[in-house]
């Protein structure tokens, strides 16, 4: 956790960091963009200076001519009124002024504006001298005056700094995620990893480091309890064999001894019979955890699936199906040429356990389906029968309730047979899915769906 730590502290300092920088270059981009305007609008000829230069040199006679000079080059016009309120003189002062000024006129002019131009008055010892600016320069209030171009300039200004500050801390935030995510789904893909109950091995530097080798020693600890477990059940598989052996060997000669009795024959059938069903516990117990811990190999070939159920079916026949049992096979023109990489032996396997689950569930028989159908995309296997089917809650236990081999509770609650659970873990390892639909009363099916790349 201290290194996962120091690696959020990085990105927040880095983060806070950027920042600041921002808030520098704001100031920077602010001045820089005001600077002019202040100096234009504020310096030389601002109104408060050009009137102080005209108002020295401002009489009754008229104005000094650099000072007229200047009016004219900044567009500024200029008036001058006698103690009357009638014109001296002006420069350039547009029609629209007028050549008498009443003192009600000058109350209201000195405030703001004259015929829409924003004027400036200085009294002087002779008269009152007023300056004209185009009506597009300045906004005036009643204690003191704004650039237009200052004010039509910082919203732009404002605007522009957030949506470049935004875009700035969006591009950060992106490339932070990215660099986040890049080093964080190695752990991620490696947790995920052991919560499958699989190792992960996991190499990396700098201050995820501690994380890695933490990930990397759980696994260890994971792989050698799966070896323990997939040993013990190797080893106990093995013990049984034997003594199973000669009680299956013992059985069947008392069953087949004429001059046995013939109710001990019959349970000396029954023991043969339920030593099988042992056997095949005990093999499907193997294999599962030999697929479990992914130790069994999987010899993928690419394998005509139409072929491969006929196959089957054929065998099942020959070696003496029920009578009050059948079976039929639907094949789609579509599935009738599609190979498919994958281990023959391990779908076989499949579809027989899928086949025994409905015989061993509907003892008063049934009709068993086999399917198999294609599209561009994937494989559709199913198997299928009309018999007694499943409950709403027997079907959600199944789907939902985890078997004993794959539960990591203390409590060991046996879900159901391995059959099913061999079945899924074929379809896992051929990049499949499993599903199972039932109703009650109304028969079971299950769907093996495979993409038609899963083998590669």
């Amino acid at each position: 956790m201290k290194s996962l730590g120091k690696y959020i502290s990085k990105y927040l300092a880095s983060f806070a960091g950027l920042v600041l920088i921002l808030l520098f270059i704001n100031c920077l981009a602010f001045a820089w963009t005001f600077y002019g305007v202040v100096t234009k609008d504020y310096g030389g000829f601002s109104p408060q200076n050009m009137l102080e230069a005209a108002a020295e040199s401002a009489s009754l006679e008229g104005i000094s001519d650099e000072i007229s000079g200047q009016l004219k080059t900044n567009h500024i016009w200029a008036v001058y009124l006698d103690m009357e309120g009638d014109r001296v003189w002006d420069v350039d002062a547009p029609d629209e002024i007028p050549e008498r000024f009443t003192v009600q006129d000058v109350a209201v002019f000195a405030k703001g504006y004259l015929a829409g131009y924003p004027v400036f008055i200085r009294n002087t010892d002779d008269g009152m001298l007023v300056l004209g600016y185009p009506q597009d320069s300045y906004m005036k209030l009643p204690s003191n005056y704004y650039s237009l171009r200052s004010i039509k300039t910082f919203p732009f200004f404002v605007m522009g700094i957030l949506a470049a500050d935004l875009a700035i801390l969006f591009l950060a935030y992106y490339y932070s995620k990215r660099k986040i995510l890049k080093n964080a789904e190695p752990i991620i893909t490696s947790i995920v990893t052991l919560g499958n109950g699989r190792p992960a091995s996991l190499s990396m530097h700098g201050e995820l480091s501690g994380i890695a080798d933490s990930v990397n020693k759980a696994s260890a600890i994971l792989s050698r309890q799966n070896q323990a477990r997939a040993n013990w059940i190797s080893g106990v598989s093995h013990d049984i064999r034997t003594p199973l052996s000669m009680i299956m060997g013992y059985a069947e000669r008392i069953a087949h001894e004429n001059s046995a009795d013939s109710h001990i024959r019959r349970e000396a059938e029954i023991i043969r019979q339920q030593s099988v069903k042992i056997r095949e516990l005990v093999q499907d117990l193997n294999l599962v955890s030999s697929l479990e811990y992914e130790m069994q190999p999987i010899h993928k070939i690419p394998v005509s699936l139409a072929g491969l159920l006929r196959s089957y079916t054929a065998e099942l026949l020959n070696t003496g199906l029920p009578g009050k049992y059948s079976i039929n096979i639907g094949i789609t023109p579509a599935a009738e040429t599609v190979l498919f990489d994958c281990d023959a032996r391990l779908i076989s396997r499949a579809v027989g356990n899928l086949v025994q689950n409905s015989i061993s569930h509907n003892p008063d028989g049934c009709d068993i389906a086999l399917a198999l159908d294609c599209t561009d995309e994937s494989i559709s296997l199913s198997v299928s029968d009309n018999g007694i089917g499943l409950s709403t809650e027997k079907l959600k236990e199944l789907n939902e309730k985890p078997h004993y081999m794959e539960s990591t509770d203390d409590r060991l609650d046996l879900r159901h047979g391995l059959g099913l659970i061999l079945v899924r873990q074929i379809t896992d390892a051929h990049s499949g899915t499993m599903k199972i639909e039932s109703e009650d009363q109304k028969g079971c099916k299950a769907i093996l769906n495979f993409p038609i790349d899963g083998g590669n």
